[in-house]
């Protein structure tokens, strides 16, 4: 596919809560050149009422389905965002957690990439151990003390966490991986601006799942 050369760049960084899917966006933010925009999950959450909430950070297992009639639309709005953004010449960077582990399969991601059509798109794969993901979560930060569920005694790695480990790589369609268990932000920015640079193989990530139904 040939994209509008006027359009900005899209990095849609994929991975579990605590992978480093948002220090690789700051990263990317302070490193690369020209404006980078964040719209990922803890942005769009930011102006997501409370009662929504987690919105489109509603973890896997179908536990919130009075939630899920919403979440559809929350990320409709967003990659809408994304494509105005874009088109507009700014770039963007979104940290998200895509999953389909609802109380029935809502196709979520196939619909956000039909929403970027002809825009261009590098979709990562941020996949990190679960060992150092527990570790993360046990790392308190201000306001965000309850966010993260954390082991116990009887349950060093919780049913939550593994959900979340299995899920959100399903169908695991990626214009590249990264594992963040063994790359610094940093380097994992570098990696994604090296192969920005090489360009996007065809077809790219985003065109196969849009074409999932």
């Amino acid at each position: 596919m040939t994209y509008d050369s006027s359009a900005g760049q899209i990095v849609i960084l994929n991975g579990a809560p605590r992978s480093g899917k948002s220090s690789i966006a700051k990263a990317i933010q302070e490193h690369f050149d020209g404006p980078w925009m964040n719209l990922g999950v803890d942005a769009y959450n930011g102006m997501t009422p409370e009662r929504y909430l987690p919105g489109i950070g509603l973890r896997p297992g179908g536990e919130r389905p009075d939630l899920e009639e919403m979440v559809p639309f929350f990320y409709a709005a967003l990659y809408e965002s994304i494509a105005i953004h874009a088109g507009l010449g700014l770039n963007i960077v979104a940290d998200l957690g895509h999953h389909d582990s609802y109380s029935q399969p809502l196709g979520i991601l196939a619909d956000c990439a039909r929403r970027l059509e002809g825009l261009p798109v590098l979709f990562v794969g941020v996949r990190c151990p679960i060992e150092v993901i527990m570790k993360r979560r046990e790392i308190v930060e201000p306001g965000r003390e309850t966010l993260y569920v954390r082991g116990g005694e009887t349950d060093a790695i919780p049913q939550q966490v593994r959900l979340w480990q299995k899920e959100v790589h399903i169908p695991g369609i990626y214009d590249m991986e990264l594992d963040t268990g063994v790359l610094t932000p940093a380097e994992c920015a570098e990696a994604i601006r090296h192969q920005l640079d090489l360009g996007i193989a065809q077809p790219s990530a985003f065109e196969q799942l849009a074409g999932l139904r």
